[in-house]
């Protein structure tokens, strides 16, 4: 089956299933293959569904860092361990009881962090609520006592303050007991009159935040005492004080805690744990390049594990060849800046019989080739995706893939359009989209100019769905930096309206994901624009792609009555339509089994007596427009009858009191009183055929 089809499975092996009402007891689903979670979104979530190779989709649900709306309240805390206030934390305080705070940070400084903390201090880890940049801030209005906060504040927008402008929103504040944290660049101009809301930030020490973090470990049981005293007591050394001396930022400090808490627990030698530490700057990146760009083998196995990481050593090694004979093609002084130099075996220039020279028909093992460039095998690892072991590669130092591959793809003339053009020809591996596509999104997040999010357009508009999801991924990650989150969008709003289904389907892949859980109502937007198309019936791919969208949407609470809302705006759309066969399909999911339906991507799904539960006021809007509509009538009272006749669903769901409210309606609804008259005819006849017995 693909995983691009929402459909259901079925044929001669359907008949020992379980039956769906008994499927989703103790909230959880039993599918063939993987396992689909009902209920919140607690972190990553990976759903693993039977497919086709070239379709055979990991779903990854990455928790977004950057929300347009409420943030949960565990990500709030996890976001405050181990901070540690900033020397200009009490200004800010004194500050923002004016309602606005302007903190000017440089990249990485933990700004970000601090303002987290400034809001939580007045309103709670879960009264915070991000917000999206805006054009004009002054358009913007508070609407309820929270504590709103927004990063990385447009350089449009920032022209656009004034005091005039800021007192006038402090008021509105004010009134609606609500306080403002703007995040702004370093580099960002803010009109001179802006000045009393301005405090510019300056980090915390990184000891500090590395003290402050080993603490938090022991707190939490990471660490025995001995364990956190030990790490405590390497953190004071000479080596790991001179580190972090040349190394001022906060996420130095916490990089460095972790490191310590690895060596507390695995007894690595300090130095070590330095030399990891060391090894993940671009300094040290643009070395180890240098020092092989003689070596096309090298050059190749150092680009597969950057970009592929976490993968399988037989994935590292299958990429690596394919990219070798590229990068051995490249021009270059001497025969190539990264032409491969021969190499032999035994004493150098030795003959052996005859006068041809020795050559090595074997090269290197694979290990050897891996200690050359830095890195080595991990260990063996079963996942619930694959049946078969699997042995990742990883380098040595700590964020040395990213560098290495940031470095290739934005400082090499041309390395970034091989490792396209093999990324595109290479076999496709479970896997590979997500791996791929967050290595591609950090490097893109450093790009500049107007080709930063044209090259992904060729691989959005594929009809392989892992490329699509590649996309997605690699969007997910580039909308987590402030500066990117408008170019984003526009390239969203492009794509969603563009004519070939597949941009559209990438759109809908892309709000299956971080983007859509940090912007629902936004990307809510967008599936409407991806549905807006004269062009029935709907197309599987895309109302596979929508649908997953709207599941992952749902797997967040805050999300449902957005969804809903949605829904039942097209459910009212024209009948033929993209919107309303969506609508359809969903309604017809939830009264028949669940939506998604089992077997489709999926992070939560819902039936309808979930619906019934949970939002009843919305569930009676639906139910009467979908026993309404000839196209949901039969599904949707097939539905009803099915949880009146389950005396758990019928207690959970109120139904009793549901069905006198659709009685009541009846009078104006002619499905409604199709259903409900039927349903009496029923009764009836069972009435009486049970007093005749």
């Amino acid at each position: 089956m693909s995983a691009g089809t929402d459909t259901a499975p079925s044929g001669p092996d359907d008949e020992g299933r379980p039956d769906p009402g008994s499927s989703y007891r103790d909230n959880q689903q039993r599918l063939e293959q993987g396992l689909a979670f009902m209920g919140r979104v607690g972190g990553d979530v990976n759903v693993i569904i039977g497919a086709p190779p070239d379709e055979d989709v990991a779903e990854s649900i990455v928790k977004p860092r950057l929300r347009e709306g409420p943030y949960p309240a565990d990500d709030v805390h996890a976001r405050l361990r181990g901070f540690v206030e900033p020397p200009a934390y009490a200004q800010c305080r004194k500050v923002l009881d004016s309602h606005i705070l302007l903190l000017s940070a440089h990249t990485g400084t933990g700004a970000s962090t601090a303002a987290f903390a400034l809001l939580a201090d007045r309103y709670g880890a879960d009264g915070i609520t991000g917000l999206d940049s805006p054009d004009d801030l002054s358009r913007w209005r508070p609407k309820e006592g929270r504590g709103y906060l927004l990063q990385g504040l447009s350089p449009r927008a920032a022209a656009s303050l004034s005091e005039v402008v800021l007192t006038a929103l402090a008021a509105l504040l004010r009134r609606a007991g609500a306080h403002l944290v703007v995040t702004v660049r370093a580099d960002t101009a803010l009109p001179g009159d802006t000045a009393p809301w301005q405090v510019v930030h300056r980090p915390p020490s990184p000891d500090e935040v590395a003290t402050k973090h080993l603490n938090a470990m022991a707190a939490a049981g990471e660490l025995t005492p001995e364990q956190g005293a030990d790490a405590l007591g390497h953190l004071v050394s000479a080596d790991f004080t001179g580190y972090l001396n040349e190394r001022p930022l906060p996420r130095d400090g916490v990089e460095v805690a972790k490191a310590l808490r690895d060596l507390a627990l695995s007894g690595t030698p300090a130095a070590s744990i330095l030399d990891e530490l060391k090894a993940g700057g671009l300094s040290e990146a643009r070395r180890a390049l240098a020092d092989s760009s003689h070596r096309a083998d090298r050059l190749s196995l150092m680009a597969a594990i950057s970009l592929l990481p976490g993968q399988d050593r037989t994935v590292i090694e299958e990429f690596s060849a394919m990219l070798r004979p590229r990068i051995d093609e490249r021009d270059g002084p001497a025969g190539g800046i990264m032409a491969r130099q021969p190499e032999h075996i035994g004493t150098p220039g030795a003959l052996p019989e005859g006068s041809h020279t020795r050559r090595d028909v074997l090269g290197p093992a694979f290990e050897d080739r891996l200690t050359a460039v830095g890195a080595h095998s991990l260990p063996l690892r079963f996942g619930t995706a694959q049946r078969y072991p699997v042995q990742p590669v990883a380098f040595s130092g700590r964020h040395r893939s990213e560098a290495l591959l940031r470095c290739l793809w934005l400082d090499y003339e041309g390395m970034a359009g091989l490792l396209w053009k093999t990324l595109a020809e290479a076999p496709h591996h479970s896997g590979i989209e997500l791996a791929a596509g967050q290595a591609i999104g950090k490097v893109l997040a450093h790009a500049t100019g107007p080709g930063t999010l044209r090259q992904l357009h060729f691989f959005a508009a594929s009809d392989k769905r892992w490329r699509r999801r590649l996309v997605a991924y690699a969007l997910g990650e580039m909308v987590q930096h402030p500066a990117l989150t408008g170019a984003v969008r526009d390239q969203l709003r492009q794509w969603s309206r563009a004519a070939p289904v597949p941009l559209r389907c990438t759109v809908a892949e892309t709000c299956a994901g971080s983007y859509g859980l940090a912007r629902p109502a936004r990307a809510l937007k967008l599936l409407d624009a991806v549905l807006d198309k004269p062009d029935p019936p709907l197309e599987p791919n895309l109302r596979s792609a929508v649908s997953f969208a709207l599941s992952t949407l749902l797997s967040e609470d805050a999300n449902h009555a957005l969804v809903f809302d949605r829904l039942r705006e097209w459910q009212g759309a024209d009948p033929g339509t993209p919107r309303h066969a969506l609508a359809v399909h969903v309604l017809a999911s939830m009264s028949s089994a669940a939506f998604p339906l089992p077997g489709a991507p999926g992070v939560r799904r819902v039936r309808l007596a979930d619906l019934l539960a949970d939002h009843p006021e919305r569930a009676f809007d639906l139910v009467v427009a979908a026993l309404d509509d000839p196209a949901t009538h039969e599904a949707t009272a097939t539905g009803l009858s099915l949880i009146e006749s389950d005396p758990d669903l019928r207690h959970r769901t109120g139904f009793p009191r549901f069905l006198a409210a659709l009685s009541g309606a009846a009078r104006n609804h002619r499905g409604v009183l199709r259903f409900v008259l039927r349903r009496h005819r029923v009764h009836t006849a069972s009435s009486a055929e049970g007093f005749a017995s």
